[in-house]
């Protein structure tokens, strides 16, 4: 996905693995914490258990942390759709639409810092990707699942999802700036929005 890796080498045995990973879940505890700017790479060593040198052996610096993490959580992300969408029943694409948002929101209740981290807009706009903002990659791999699934020519799904992500995405912060766990209301509204959207965008 990113043309550049956030790790400086990749861990090889399974005890290195399992290091990297408590690195992450622990930047992910203090991202909940302090935020972003609360963190740092001392902190993250302290919390997950290791020497501060140990994490330096596999990231450059924080944002390199956190960068993992949210590469991580866009695998949730493109995960936790499709196993939805093979357990489902597929009449029209909103229906994988009304998925997207479904995990979406499950996410932000469920993964620790995601609220707070999103796809990586508070650290950089083009975390996920060098080329590309973040809101970019996501909206790109949704095309490519509605029309994969659909046989709806990229051409035609491509923008109309990356407005609906962009508008999605503002509304849905606004969700969970009003409630931790996403005002319902709003969330229906953000629901309506896309699904009205796209209804004049994209074949019936």
């Amino acid at each position: 996905m990113t043309s550049t890796t956030p790790l400086r080498r990749q861990p090889v045995q399974q005890r290195s693995a399992k290091r990297v990973e408590r690195m992450l879940e622990a930047c992910a505890t203090l991202i909940d914490e302090v935020g972003y700017d609360g963190v740092t790479t001392t902190l993250i060593a302290e919390r997950a258990g290791v020497a501060v040198g140990s994490l330096y052996q596999f990231f450059p610096d924080k944002r390199a942390v956190v960068q993992a993490l949210t590469l991580r959580n866009v695998d949730k992300f493109s995960l936790g759709i499709t196993e939805r969408l093979e357990q489902a029943t597929l009449e029209h694409w909103w229906d994988a639409v009304d998925t997207v948002f479904d995990v979406y929101v499950t996410m932000h209740r469920e993964i620790p810092a995601f609220g707070k981290l999103h796809f990586g807009d508070v650290v950089d706009m083009r975390l996920l990707d060098d080329r590309r903002d973040n809101n970019a990659v996501i909206s790109d791999k949704i095309s490519e699942l509605i029309s994969g699934k659909f046989g709806i020519p990229m051409v035609e799904v491509q923008v109309p999802i990356a407005i609906a992500v962009e508008a999605a995405d503002a509304v849905m912060k606004m969700a969970f700036r009003k409630n931790p766990t996403g005002d319902q209301a709003i969330l229906t509204e953000a629901r309506a929005l896309v699904r009205g959207y796209l209804s004049s965008r994209l074949p019936a």
